[in-house]
């Protein structure tokens, strides 16, 4: 399934793509929440979708969306897991996964803007794979993980490099701003995306090309990071793990180049679509 969330004015409704297609799921009755996750939800709406073929409302053009999972309980980062990204940003690979949080506050959805924040000079992309947890984990096996996984979703760990790296303290100062976490622009279950091993992920910034990636290069798998992160935090059904970016950031590029009002950033993985933000000075004009 292609799970969607989307808007209808001041609302927020749960949706489906169907063969390209984008239907309402509003009589399904649930949001894609905390609860319809832990609840076994993905279960339901099988079952829902067999009892009402050809009974859903299609969604007209054009379609405003949301982050498919509605607000978690957390976002989990890792960081430096490509080894050509952790080579251009100066850093030595990890020996093990490095981990950080960004700020809930920071999802948005995938065709939303990028607010570059108050006093920002340095904020930079990273197209990224994540993960959305299906059930509580907690010292997880590494080969029981992908039981946890309820599916995936392309991200855009949007950082402002200076608040990271320059202002003291931990990362997620530069990770968690307004509009930092771009999601979608769907949620893909298991069953759509059977190998993300091997997925090929990019990002292009006003049409040219700044990263091109596969996850075959990623140093730590997807099975190893749920067990590992479920080693030091609980995990929570919605929750996001996102893997990691390849080479290709502003903050590697010499000189570094870092997003400006007006700039377009489009980017996409296989399987999981493509989605696009502009980029806007603060404060956004609402």
């Amino acid at each position: 399934m292609k799970l969607i969330r989307w808007r209808k004015g001041q609302k927020t409704l749960p949706g489906i793509i169907i063969e390209g297609q984008f239907y309402d799921l509003s009589s399904f009755g649930e949001d894609f929440n905390e609860a319809f996750f832990e609840t076994g939800g993905l279960d339901r709406l099988v079952s829902f979708l067999a009892n009402h073929p050809g009974k859903l409302p299609a969604i007209h053009s054009p379609v405003l969306l949301a982050s498919p999972v509605a607000r978690p309980s957390k976002l989990v980062c890792i960081g430096l897991n490509y080894v050509d990204h952790a080579r251009e940003t100066k850093a030595q690979p990890p020996a093990e996964p490095v981990i950080f949080l960004k700020a809930t506050t920071a999802l948005c959805g995938p065709f939303d803007h990028i607010i570059i924040p108050k006093n920002s000079k340095k904020t930079d992309w990273e197209v990224e794979l994540a993960i959305v947890i299906k059930k509580k984990a907690s010292y997880v096996p590494e080969e029981r993980a992908l039981e946890y996984v309820a599916g995936y979703c392309l991200h855009n760990d949007v950082s402002e490099r200076e608040f990271q790296i320059e202002r003291g303290g931990t990362w997620d100062k530069g990770k968690g701003c307004d509009h930092f976490a771009p999601l979608g622009p769907f949620l893909a279950t298991p069953d759509e995306l059977p190998d993300t091993d091997h997925l090929g992920l990019w990002l292009t910034v006003n049409g040219k090309k700044m990263q091109e990636g596969n996850t075959s290069n990623m140093i730590f798998k997807v099975p190893y990071l749920i067990s590992y992160v479920s080693q030091f935090m609980t995990l929570l059904p919605g929750d996001i793990i996102s893997t990691g970016t390849p080479a290709g950031v502003g903050l590697g590029m010499k000189p570094p180049l870092y997003l400006t009002a007006g700039d377009i950033v489009e980017l996409g993985i296989d399987g999981l679509g493509v989605s696009r933000q502009e980029v806007v000075a603060y404060p956004p004009v609402t």
